[in-house]
């Protein structure tokens, strides 16, 4: 019943449809790429999100352990379409749906030596069969909650699925606390590998000519990424009426009809787009603009590098995006109160984040970070100490794993 709705939903879904295209060509793409001779690591992600979490295992495992080939999967479009070209795997496709005939035809064909599910990832057959087989699965990054329908009693017997895990890395005592309650205790707490990810992204920050050109001079730069329009309509008024900032918007959704909405908000302050910029605008009228907005992907956790105070956008509706590539950069960080169910957020509260409710909250603290050059200075500074002191997930796994 599952795959017939999902087939019929593809007919009217452009994301359900490049996933149900892709599951169907996973077993192809298998084919043709599996050496049988090799040993493959399983790295399984559901979206991007995901793979940022997985990838410096990924990395560092390939470069300690290069007798090993890497398979890595996803669910998601959103994952797989962004990263379908990335280097540091061998093999990359769409996971089959989970059931009970594509998890037997996957193990057959590809023959993990061990598996690493990130975070959430929890298929019943997959898992049962790797268990079976004796392959060793770790579940890294993960984080439970007493809501999850393990902890419930209509849950119980799907919930039995945890017991198919060699180990569980996971963010906080609190799941290791949870997972103890229902009799797992094959449990470490090793935090979250994102932050080793964030600051390898800071190592490998790009320089940006552009940026530079816009911010020079400038005597504050206020820095929004990953924004939606409930999110812009805070922010925007608080700059049309204070103009001693210059402003990089990075919005989440960079379809014409959103930047044109961001436009109208903006009241007569001279905006240029990123790509505008690099087409025709000079230098001298660069700097001369009030508002820089990022109309493309790939720049967003290099520009949080030329900003004094960072906003990141999503915490009045799909829930904040990714926190830690702006507050690495010794930056306060500015997020919305939909932010319960992210670890990271629930540090950077009491170390350099700047939760908001609404409006008149972001006006009293913009105002000081505006007036009191000490405080920014502190908020910036926690921030940072907050991403470093919580850097090390990546070795503590890849230590504890029978390689």
């Amino acid at each position: 019943m599952y795959l017939l709705g999902v087939a019929i939903y593809s007919c009217f879904n452009e994301k359900v449809r490049k996933m149900w295209r892709g599951e169907r060509e996973a077993f192809k793409i298998l084919r043709e790429k599996v050496d049988p001779n090799a040993k493959y690591v399983w790295f399984h992600a559901a979206s991007l999100g995901e793979f940022e979490q997985g990838r410096p295992l990924m990395e560092q495992l390939r470069k300690d352990h290069p007798e090993y080939k890497i398979l890595l999967t996803f669910f998601s479009p959103s994952g797989y379409e962004v990263r379908k070209n990335y280097e540091g795997a061998d093999i990359i496709t769409y996971l089959p749906l989970d059931t009970i005939t594509n998890a037997r035809r996957f193990l057959r064909t590809v023959r993990p030596v061990m598996a690493f599910f990130i975070k959430y990832e929890f298929w019943y057959n997959y898992l049962h069969i790797l268990k079976h087989r004796g392959v060793p699965v770790y579940s890294v990054s993960s984080i439970f909650r007493p809501e999850q329908v393990f902890f419930k009693w209509y849950g119980r017997q799907y919930g039995r699925v945890l017991n198919c895990f060699t180990h569980f890395f996971v963010q906080n005592d609190i799941s290791k606390e949870l997972l103890a309650k229902i009799g797992i205790t094959n449990t470490t707490v090793v935090g979250d590998t994102r932050f080793d990810r964030v600051l390898q992204i800071k190592e490998a920050a790009k320089q940006l000519p552009i940026v530079e050109a816009f911010v020079k001079d400038a005597p504050l730069v206020f820095v929004a990424g990953s924004s939606w329009p409930p999110d812009e309509e805070i922010f925007i008024k608080y700059f049309n009426a204070h103009k001693n900032w210059k402003l990089i918007i990075a919005p989440h959704v960079i379809g014409e009809d959103h930047l044109q909405q961001i436009e109208k908000l903006l009241e007569g302050r001279k905006v240029v787009r990123y790509t505008t910029v690099e087409q025709q605008i000079s230098q001298t009228d660069l700097a001369d603009a009030e508002v820089l907005i990022i109309n493309c992907f790939g720049l967003l956790s290099s520009i949080y590098h030329y900003g004094n105070v960072a906003y990141v956008g999503g915490g009045f509706g799909v829930g904040i995006h990714n926190l830690l590539e702006a507050a690495v950069w010794d930056v306060p960080v500015f997020f919305g109160p939909n932010n319960q169910k992210f670890q990271e957020a629930q540090g950077l509260k009491t170390s350099g984040g700047l939760e908001i409710n609404n409006y008149e909250e972001f006006v009293a603290l913009m105002d000081r970070l505006a007036t009191d050059a000490a405080y920014l200075q502190e908020q910036g500074r926690q921030a940072g100490h907050f991403v470093k002191g919580q850097a090390g997930a990546t070795q503590k796994v890849l230590s504890s794993v029978a390689l």
